[in-house]
């Protein structure tokens, strides 16, 4: 009787362990499936935002007519599937390795925020991220007397998180708990981390074209229904600008368009492929020859830029006195070959998956 109750109990235990174990394979196996069918459909759109980017030299807005680009290229997906692309224009954010501390403070005045914490704000901001910086408010940070000594990283944020480690913008940004509160929300959806020259106007959000552009509210709604074809535009359906002066038939002449560009420097493209019950989702930013770049910069420590600026250079392509000169590897010397020959169209910046979509901050 005992040994009958062992093997029931062993049979049971060994039949739970496989049905897991099937369970797991098959939801590889769909993960495999849609993954492969999400990167195909990537590729499609890819394509499609080449032969629009050549046809009009450079991506403006998807109204120029790429906002479907499966249906453009006649793509269909495997039969029970379904695929959704959306796109936000990353460049239509002001970008952070550029911004001037007037600018931000105009930035945090169209949230509200009074004049002398708006400065104060902008001023630690660019004294974490620009090396050098003489801060003009009474706020002096000071890292390195902190319980857990830090210096700045003299380099632009790369990545929003970094903002709970800066003096008087942990307050700003975070609330009680430590959690992002709606300013850090607003500042995720306004301020873009990648590097390129200028705004996309036809992207820009209100409080953009009123920090940079000094659009009051009329201009600003006037734009924003232009753009997105809707209140007096809402027949014309969405619109685009040419050039910066353009805009003067919309909003007026009042406003600065000096500071905004009118093509996309860095596209971000979510796209998510649904089988049934299961889906598989896919956020890249992407960036045009020419355009966005990640922040390149690394931190420094200030004793270690003092040293290295008295130490003699070494020319590019030499090994420093005492290193031995590396050897050739041939495959890498090879995978260095078909790099330099692919001649993709796009730079990508940044790729996320499924769960690692999920921890990202507006995108980023």
């Amino acid at each position: 009787m005992v040994t009958l109750l062992f093997a029931t109990f062993a049979l049971l235990a060994f039949m739970e362990k496989a049905s897991v174990d099937l369970l797991v394979d098959q939801r590889e196996s769909v993960t495999r499936r849609l993954r492969l069918e999400a990167y195909s459909a990537l590729e499609v759109t890819l394509g499609v935002l080449v032969d629009f980017r050549e046809a009009f030299n450079g991506l403006r807005s998807p109204a120029e007519g790429w906002n479907d680009p499966l249906a453009f290229a006649g793509y269909t997906p495997a039969d029970g599937r379904t695929v959704e692309i959306t796109f936000e224009d990353e460049s239509s954010k002001l970008p952070l390795p550029h911004v001037s501390a007037q600018t931000l403070t105009a930035l945090f005045l169209q949230w509200g925020v009074a004049k002398a914490e708006a400065e104060a704000i902008a001023d630690v901001l660019l004294g974490w991220i620009k090396r050098g910086h003489v801060y003009t408010s009474p706020l002096q940070p000071n890292y390195e007397s902190g319980a857990l000594p830090y210096e700045t990283p003299g380099r632009s944020l790369k990545s929003y998180h970094e903002l709970a480690a800066i003096d008087k913008a942990r307050e700003f940004f975070y609330d009680a708990d430590g959690r992002p509160n709606d300013n850090w929300r607003r500042f995720v959806e306004c301020v873009s981390l990648f590097d390129f020259p200028k705004p996309n106007l036809n992207g820009a959000r209100p409080d953009v074209l009123a920090a940079l552009g000094q659009f009051d509210q009329t201009q600003t709604r006037s734009v924003t229904d232009y753009l997105r074809g809707t209140g007096n535009y809402q027949f014309n359906g969405p619109g685009f600008f040419q050039n910066p002066n353009d805009v003067a038939r919309v909003a007026g002449a009042a406003g600065d368009t000096g500071g905004f560009g009118t093509t996309i420097s860095a596209l971000r493209i979510n796209l998510t492929v649904r089988e049934g019950r299961n889906e598989y989702r896919i956020s890249t930013v992407v960036a045009p020859p020419g355009g966005a770049s990640t922040v390149q910069e690394v931190a420094t420590k200030r004793e270690t830029i003092t040293r290295g600026s008295s130490k003699a250079s070494t020319p590019p392509g030499q090994p420093a006195p005492g290193q031995a000169s590396p050897r050739p590897n041939p495959s890498t010397t090879a995978k260095d070959a078909v790099d330099r020959n692919l001649k993709y169209p796009f730079t990508l910046l940044e790729i996320r998956e499924n769960d690692e979509i999920s921890s990202m901050p507006g995108g980023s």
